[in-house]
C-alpha cells in the first residue's frame, strides 16, 4: 500500500498535491496555515521556490498541499512546512 506524504495529499490521485512554492503573507509565516491561489505561486523544485523567496517583500518558500477547493468555494493551499 502506497504511503501519504502528508495529510492533505492522494498518492494515487492528481487531483490535490505537494509542491513548492512562494507565498506572499504580508503578515508574516507563523499566523496562517492555509492561503489562497491568488498569493501562491508554484516552482518546480524547492531550489527554484527558495531561489524565487524574498522575505522582506513579504515571499517566502514553502511546501503546500493544494490547490483543493475550500468549503466557501475558493482554491486554497495549505501549508505543509515553510522553507526560509
Amino acid at each position: 500500500m502506497p504511503q501519504a506524504t502528508s495529510l492533505f495529499t492522494d498518492v494515487e490521485s492528481n487531483v490535490v498535491g505537494t509542491s513548492a512554492v512562494v507565498i506572499y503573507s504580508p503578515s508574516g509565516k507563523a499566523s496562517r496555515t492555509r492561503f489562497p491561489e491568488g498569493v501562491v505561486e508554484v516552482y518546480a523544485s524547492e531550489d527554484e521556490a527558495r531561489a524565487h523567496a524574498d522575505p522582506e517583500k513579504s515571499r517566502h518558500a514553502a511546501i503546500a498541499s493544494g490547490p483543493s477547493r475550500s468549503s466557501e468555494g475558493f482554491k486554497m493551499f495549505y501549508l505543509v512546512r515553510w522553507l526560509d
